[in-house]
């Protein structure tokens, strides 16, 4: 652990207007990695079960309230573009997640302290564990501090439609063809992690990561989307996401 834990406390105490409890906060950042070279001491899973349901429903309910036209189908859809495994990652680094966190020697030696699926799975066991020792109000605050750039980014641009689909239609109107992913898998069987590569052009755009290969390749579609936004659209304007 590269910071203090009293640190981290401080600042979700500034956040939340509430009094977390650090001893669960020091579980939130505590791996199974260390855990287990450790003599079993509790680590952050079943917080970051317990967080995934406080984040699942506080983007829900903001997204219900923000959207009165939008159905069932649009709201799931800019749901995922927050809850998914990139999004909650890029939250955790600009925390410094990373620097709190509790990990094994191999963890430690191979990048864990910035491996996407760590620093999400540590993001909701934090809000797992502020709801847990501060209550529903304090979890809330705490999902709208970090998230709500997040929600709002996504509502502007787009970004919880179909990626794949919108970036196929981006690539046809700059004639770049067809475009390919390419997908890797590591970890064991229950617990794989996915990463793809977004190829438009001959050229990688975008990558993604998830714990599914539909969910990489839409991370990967949606980044490549975005960077193909700086290149000219032949004698038409640049299209945005379709609405289908």
């Amino acid at each position: 652990m590269a910071r203090s834990l009293e640190e981290l406390c401080t600042y979700l105490d500034e956040v939340t207007d509430a009094r977390v409890d650090g001893a669960l906060i020091q579980v939130a950042l505590t791996h199974r990695s260390f855990a287990y070279e450790n003599g079993g001491v509790p680590h952050n899973e079943r917080l970051e079960f317990l967080g995934d349901a406080v984040l699942g429903l506080v983007v829900t309910d903001t997204l219900f309230r923000a959207h009165p036209d939008k159905s069932e189908g649009h709201l799931a859809k800019l749901r995922a573009a927050v809850v998914n495994m990139r999004a909650l990652a890029d939250v955790g680094r600009a925390v410094g997640l990373g620097d709190y966190l509790f990990l094994g020697r191999g963890e430690e030696t191979t990048g864990g302290r910035d491996k996407a699926s760590i620093l999400a799975d540590t993001t909701e066991a934090v809000i797992g564990a502020v709801y847990l020792s501060a209550g529903l109000d304090a979890g809330t605050r705490l999902v709208h501090h970090l998230l709500d750039p997040l929600l709002e980014q996504s509502a502007a641009l787009g970004a919880a439609l179909d990626w794949k689909t919108s970036l196929q239609e981006a690539s046809a109107t700059r004639e770049l063809g067809a475009v390919e992913y390419r997908i890797e898998e590591a970890g064991p069987e229950h617990e794989k992690v996915f990463t793809a590569q977004a190829v438009v052009g001959g050229q990688v755009r975008g990558a993604g990561t998830g714990r599914t290969k539909k969910d990489a390749e839409q991370e990967a579609a949606a980044a490549a989307w975005q960077a193909l936004q700086d290149l000219p659209v032949p004698d038409a304007a640049s299209p945005g996401p379709s609405l289908a």
